[in-house]
């Protein structure tokens, strides 16, 4: 199934999504790979997505990601004597260790993380920032707050902390019980982190998964945007997780934040996901409205690797129109005459390895001479990521003998996933590649290809060699 854009489409399964036909006309539909939010599935409901998703997979012989959202720490004050209550602007609101009802003074927090984190003059926003208060006294039990804006909080309503750093990490018992069950399958190929705010926060999940999964860090937090730099360091891949992170900072921003995590790790190399809200509107709707297609117009021009649906496939009227949308938003925007252009500004200088002076390499020859596409054995996953970092103007054919290789790097952007055997020497190698462009339906005779390898073949992080071939009349060997 091959595609005809480089940037991939990962769609939430949930409600009206979660059978196996419609988990494969989401596939055929354009989506690369899925996701299961961890918040609303239970460990056998996600046992099950993932057979669904495997058995998509074997009947339409491509490799599927597959991203595990955990749900990170649910922050909520408790409940009140009358269900709600009004407060005024200028008022003083307390939070604290009272399991009592509140009431229009105070209500209990069951959070003594918060009590004991917060200082005077942090802000604590209520209800997705309906509700902002400021604090005045902390004394590790309450909190005293004033009320700067918002009217009204009931029970069980968030609790967003812009200006606080907790100093407890940011994996619950939930998390940890899910986080088990995800790795005990043993097919999810990536799990998202929710509310990182600092890179320590990354190492007990490492020190848990041990490499089975990848660790996608969602950036939804201020604090995390202090530290950037760290985190993408220690972190597999990051997710631009706009909904929280545009409720605890001004909405004015995010646009601007979005740009910059994008190239931050498009200098590194690490895969990029732009999520949330991103065509809203088609869960009640058909089709788009316009500032929807140009904010998924806006990530696509920045060369994000994957722009990602959530309710609108999860719950959504349109799940498969949705997901169509999306992919032809982004074929049209990548066949625009300035996209080459934008992409090609950005693009980062080449680090001082062998791996990135290959594929910097692969790229230029391949747009020198018009080859018709690049094509790269990589069994860790390295060298399909470094030649992603080029952004190259053809297509890359990311050859592995890893399964679990290929299905990772299906979030990556402009790779297109093969799983091959590993060549027994160098005119398989060269016989292979040829033989995948064709059926993939990249190439046809007479055409010309780049190869990126390691020697002695199947030596990971070896990537050594550039060889460039034409494919023979048969489209079956290389010349």
């Amino acid at each position: 199934m091959k595609r005809n854009r480089k940037v991939k489409i990962l769609a939430t399964l949930g409600p009206a999504s979660s059978d196996e036909a419609m988990i494969r006309k989401l596939h055929e539909a354009g989506a690369d790979l899925f996701r299961i939010n961890m918040s609303h599935a239970s460990h056998d409901l996600m046992r099950t997505l993932v057979q669904r998703i495997r058995n998509v997979e074997a009947a339409c012989g491509r490799p599927i990601g597959i991203l595990a959202d955990l749900q990170g720490p649910k922050l909520r004050v408790g409940k009140f004597a009358e269900t709600s209550v009004e407060l005024k602007a200028g008022q003083t609101f307390t939070l604290d260790d009272n399991e009592a009802p509140g009431d229009a003074t105070r209500v209990y927090l069951p959070h003594p993380e918060i009590l004991e984190s917060v200082k005077p003059g942090d802000r604590l926003l209520i209800d997705d920032g309906k509700l902002h208060l400021r604090a005045e006294k902390c004394d590790g039990k309450s909190i005293v707050t004033t009320v700067v804006s918002g009217t009204k909080i009931s029970d069980r309503k968030g609790v967003s902390l812009p200006d606080t750093i907790l100093a407890t990490g940011v994996l619950t018992d939930k998390d940890r019980a899910d986080l088990d069950a995800v790795l005990a399958v043993n097919d999810v190929d990536w799990v998202a982190l929710s509310f990182i705010q600092r890179p320590e926060d990354l190492s007990e999940v490492r020190k848990i998964a041990k490499g089975r999964v990848g660790i996608m860090s969602k950036i939804e937090k201020p604090q995390a945007i202090e530290c950037i730099d760290e985190i993408i360091a220690l972190s597999d891949a990051l997710m631009v997780a706009r909904g929280d992170l545009g409720v605890e900072m001004p909405l004015e921003r995010v646009p601007g934040i979005q740009k910059q995590l994008i190239r931050a790790c498009r200098r590194e190399g690490k895969p990029v996901v732009v999520a949330t809200q991103m065509l809203e509107s088609m869960i009640t709707a058909p089709v788009p409205t316009r500032a929807e297609v140009s904010d998924v117009a806006t990530a696509v021009f920045e060369g994000a690797d994957a722009i990602m649906l959530s309710a609108e496939s999860a719950s959504g009227q349109y799940p498969v129109e949705a997901v169509a949308t999306m992919a032809s938003i982004a074929e049209t925007v990548e066949r625009e005459p300035h996209y080459p252009g934008i992409i090609y500004a950005q693009r980062a200088q080449p680090e001082a390895t062998g791996a990135d002076a290959i594929s910097l390499a692969a790229r230029q020859i391949a747009e020198t001479l018009r080859l018709q596409a690049i094509v790269c054995y990589t069994s860790s996953g390295n060298t399909g990521l470094r030649a992603s970092r080029e952004r190259p103007e053809v297509p890359i054919i990311a050859l592995s003998p890893v399964i679990q290789t290929a299905r990772r790097l299906s979030v990556v952007w402009g790779l297109h996933c093969v799983v091959s055997s590993e060549p027994t020497d160098l005119d398989d190698m060269v016989n292979r590649a040829c033989r995948i462009v064709v059926e993939e339906g990249f190439g046809k005779p007479g055409d010309r290809i780049i190869m990126s390898a390691g020697v002695p073949l199947g030596t990971p992080g070896s990537t050594n060699m550039l060889r460039i071939a034409y494919i023979g009349s048969d489209g079956q060997t290389g010349i």
